[in-house]
């Protein structure tokens, strides 16, 4: 029984997927050559603003709308275009209501949220869904590659092969060849041709609303400031123990030193002839005179 259902769900997931020349296939605006929308599918609508490239993979569960309702018109085409050779993970959403343009080569993981649609909440005394929403374009360049989960905003531009990592929330601008995480997303590493890959890039070109790490400017290119301190930085401990030795240790070695010449100086010569000694001799004669003195 359990094998029966496996092998009809099997010849289901097959027959249902859509192709091109299937009826389903032809409700798109545009349907290429080699792609497939795998069954089941999730909610799909404004299939005629909606254009698919060749040798394209949409995974199981995936929605794809243009529109606020099914058969709404809309004053733009395509509102949502994916391009040759793209891989939509599953469960995915593109919710396009302006439009939304992934480039060629583009691959998804699970899950992955893409609109360029929001609510506004200017108003404070109004509720946010009854607020005129915003809609602005959304470009996802040739490619590129979005982890599982992310999130794509309206107004986000990614350039060439840009890497998203799972879960990152993105709005903005960013350019080619960069790799950015987080919430919200930012540049975490980035190829110059002149440098090679970069790690700790700053944010993209279009960059205020993506702040960079410290060391790189917007654009990824070195300021100087790390360079710049970690030298002197180095140096300042350097400079600090250099007068480790203060003076306050040379008065103590002046008085060892005596004290040393001190002490071997004072057997050195008798105590009783320093008394015998008159003032106006020398040491000299006061030790030729010393034998012949009568002893007091």
């Amino acid at each position: 029984m359990n094998a029966s259902i496996h092998t009809g769900w099997n010849w289901v997931a097959k027959h249902g997927a859509t192709g091109p020349g299937t009826s389903q296939a032809a409700r798109f605006g545009a349907f290429g050559d080699g792609s497939c929308l795998a069954f089941p599918p999730g909610a799909i609508f404004g299939e005629r603003w909606v254009a698919i490239g060749r040798d394209t993979l949409v995974g199981p569960y995936v929605s794809i709308s243009a529109g606020m309702v099914p058969d709404q018109h809309m004053v733009t085409y395509p509102v949502v275009r994916i391009g040759d050779r793209c891989m939509i993970g599953r469960g995915s959403h593109i919710v396009g209501h302006f439009n939304i343009e992934i480039g060629d080569d583009v691959h998804t993981g699970p899950y992955v949220y893409i609109t360029d649609q929001n609510h506004g909440y200017e108003d404070p005394d109004q509720v946010v869904h009854r607020q005129w929403p915003s809609d602005v374009p959304v470009r996802i360049g040739d490619g590129s590659w979005l982890g599982t989960g992310v999130v794509i905003l309206p107004g986000t531009e990614l350039g060439r092969n840009v890497v998203v990592g799972a879960g990152a929330v993105v709005r903005g601008t960013f350019p080619d060849h960069c790799v950015i995480a987080g919430v919200p997303a930012r540049i975490i590493r980035r190829y110059l041709p002149t440098s090679g890959w970069m790690s700790g890039a700053a944010g993209s070109a279009a960059g205020s609303s993506n702040p960079g790490v410290a060391g790189v400017d917007r654009d990824g290119l070195p300021t100087g400031s790390i360079e710049g301190p970690t030298p002197s930085t180095s140096s300042a401990p350097s400079t600090v123990t250099a007068p480790s030795t203060p003076p306050v240790p040379s008065p103590p070695t002046a008085p060892s030193a005596r004290r040393t010449t001190s002490t071997p100086a004072a057997p050195s010569s008798p105590v009783p002839a320093s008394p015998s000694v008159p003032s106006g001799l020398s040491n000299g004669a006061a030790d030729a005179n010393a034998p012949g003195r009568p002893s007091p």
